[in-house]
Parts: C-alpha cells; sequence; structure tokens
C-alpha cells in the first residue's frame, strides 16, 4: 500500500511509500478533466459543444461503451461521465478535444514533477493490444484469457508504473491541493472540477471508511488486483483532508470489496492522526 494523507490548511501529513511510484489508471482522469476545465474558463472550447460517439469511439468500461447506438453528448457532459462512471469512452473524447500535450504541459505546470501522463484510455488500450501482439479485441480477449494472473502483470505495461501513465500519492494529493485552492487554473475551473469529483458514484473506497456527515469528493482507478482512490474529505468542522490511497492485493484472489474496505479504513486512520496530532498541538499552546 502506498498512502499519503495531508490536511490541507495547516499542512499536517500521514505518508506510507508515498514517493514510490505507483500505477493511477483512471485516476489520470482527474488529469483530464481539470485541462478540459481550463480551458473552458479560457474560452478555448465552447463545453456545451457536441461531439458523436459511434461504435468505433467505444472503448471498455462503463457508460458509453454500453450503448448500441451512436450517442451524440456534449463535452461538458462527457466531463461528467468520465468523473461519475469512469467513462472509459468519454475521457477519451475529452482527450482527443484538449490534447494529450496540453495535459502534459498542465502536468509540468503545477510542478507534479513525479507523475507522467502517456495517454488517455485509448493509448492504455494500445499499449495492452501491443503488450500481447493482439490486433482486435477478439484476438486480445483470446491471448489475455490464456496467461495466468501472475503473467497477466508481467506481460502488460499497464501494471508498470515504469511504462504507463503513473505517478505519487504525494504528487496526487498535491493535485488535489492545488485544485481545492484554486492554484491549478482559474478559480472557475477548479470549482468545476471539485464539483463533478463529488459526483463520483463509486463510494465504496474512501467514502466507506467517511460516513456522513462527513463529505467526500473522490476520483477511482481500477486494474485486477489493484485498487486506487484519490480525494478530499471535509469535516463538519471544515477542516479538508487530500488523500491519495493505492492498495495492491498480496493475493491475486483477494476479493476486491476487501481491498476498498482497507482502502477506507487506512484512509480514515490516517487522517484521525492527523487531527489527534493537531489537537494536541492546539492543547498545548493554550
Amino acid at each position: 500500500m502506498q498512502l499519503h494523507a495531508v490536511d490541507l490548511d495547516t499542512g499536517g501529513e500521514v505518508a506510507v511509500a508515498a514517493d514510490q511510484q505507483v500505477v493511477i489508471a483512471s485516476v489520470a482522469k482527474i488529469l483530464i478533466v481539470l485541462e478540459f476545465a481550463r480551458q473552458a474558463a479560457a474560452g478555448q472550447l465552447d463545453p456545451g459543444a457536441h461531439v458523436t460517439l459511434r461504435a468505433e469511439d467505444r472503448l471498455g468500461g462503463w457508460g458509453i461503451a454500453g450503448c448500441a447506438d451512436d450517442v451524440d453528448i456534449s463535452l461538458r457532459d462527457c466531463a461528467y461521465f468520465a468523473m461519475s462512471l469512469s467513462d472509459n469512452t468519454a475521457a477519451d473524447a475529452l482527450i482527443r478535444r484538449v490534447g494529450g500535450d496540453a495535459v502534459r504541459m498542465l502536468v509540468a505546470e503545477l510542478g507534479l514533477d513525479r507523475t507522467r501522463f502517456l495517454g488517455g484510455p485509448r493509448h492504455l488500450l494500445r499499449s495492452m493490444y501491443a503488450d500481447l501482439g493482439a490486433r482486435d479485441d477478439r484476438e486480445f480477449a483470446a491471448r489475455y484469457r490464456a496467461l495466468s494472473p501472475t503473467e497477466r502483470r508481467r506481460s502488460l505495461s499497464v501494471f508498470d508504473p515504469r511504462r504507463t501513465t503513473s505517478s505519487t500519492a504525494r504528487d496526487m494529493t498535491r493535485l488535489l491541493g492545488l485544485i481545492w485552492h484554486d492554484r491549478a487554473g482559474t478559480a472557475d475551473a477548479c470549482a468545476a472540477v471539485r464539483r463533478l469529483m463529488t459526483r463520483q458514484l463509486s463510494s465504496t473506497r474512501l467514502a466507506s471508511g467517511f460516513p456522513p456527515p462527513v463529505t467526500v469528493a473522490a476520483k477511482s482507478g481500477t486494474l485486477p488486483g489493484m485498487h486506487m482512490e484519490a480525494g478530499v474529505v471535509r469535516y463538519p468542522d471544515g477542516r479538508r483532508y487530500a488523500l491519495a490511497v493505492f492498495a495492491t492485493a498480496r493475493d491475486l484472489h483477494t476479493r476486491p470489496a476487501d481491498l476498498d474496505e482497507t482502502i477506507g479504513r487506512v484512509a480514515h486512520a490516517a487522517v484521525e492522526t492527523i487531527r489527534e496530532g493537531h489537537d494536541e498541538a492546539a492543547g498545548s499552546s493554550r
């Protein structure tokens, strides 16, 4: 497990292997949607502009990938689906419009020195095909099924932070801190990303450790045996904590629900440690 938790107001933190390079999978959609929001706020694109997504545009996962017919959708709604459902097809439409180079320049501008963005969902899919020498979905599926779970991790670059889009837990909380302090773009752009992160439908990871009245805004990422989430939790007293937790199963037969519960449990323990330290410091100063 890799974890970083930081108080967005005091800087108090808890770190566990927080500088270790890790695969971030769909957590990278925060960067894609942030760049979209920045360009929209700057007038470089019209968030209400529509795109038509056809059969050849559909990628795996939830949302548009399951549609039987062509989908006419605004870029703004693509951002919503990318964050709420982790819709790969919607995220791919956004990256085609904003440009992968723009996202990479964003990473550099924000000082995310340990973050590398190689591309959106389509880039990752193509890398998986190339790794197995597959020409299409059917050939990839056949070759993937023939591999053992261990062989899959060794064969596919999406499991290797040296060969795919990756970051560190500390870089991810830095990104969140910049967004929450309106320093990752204009105030309007940052507010748009924050709103979208509150609309993620999945609530089994960070949110499992922080029941109401604590609020959670987050984005998850998933690969077989690897679950991750980055987000911000806000307590009723107004204190806010950025969290990035990456969990990899030791046993490839581990239940996904157990990984999710672990993420929530350790995130809660980290935040409570920070809160206790803050309260002790405040008590001693009195």
